[in-house]
């Protein structure tokens, strides 16, 4: 394997701009998740801090979860984060599925 392949950064971007850590990062045993906490995981995954399994693994995510916070980033940025979007997203997904 070449030395590339392994290469971690010991920084990133946050998403708030700031300079981001694994220090930084919300601890592992987080169990209330609040906006700047999920887009941080993401910021570190985005930008190669922590593999996706490293992060699923330290904050107990299935991957599914992790890709939706990824998702809500794109979509909508930081905001998308919110658990009343996320539940807003969820609803007008069901509606969508009974008109079908």
């Amino acid at each position: 394997m070449l030395e590339s392949d392994t290469f971690q950064p010991r920084t990133v971007i946050g998403p708030l701009g700031e300079e981001l850590t694994k220090a930084d990062l919300p601890p592992p045993d987080t169990s209330r998740w609040v906006v700047r906490r999920k887009a941080q995981v993401v910021s570190a995954v985005n930008g190669g801090l922590l593999s996706i399994r490293e992060a699923c693994e330290r904050y107990d995510l299935t991957l599914e979860e992790l890709a939706s916070w990824q998702r809500a980033i794109e979509r909508e940025g930081m905001p998308g984060l919110r658990a009343t979007r996320v539940q807003h997203h969820r609803q007008n997904h069901e509606r969508e599925m009974r008109r079908e």
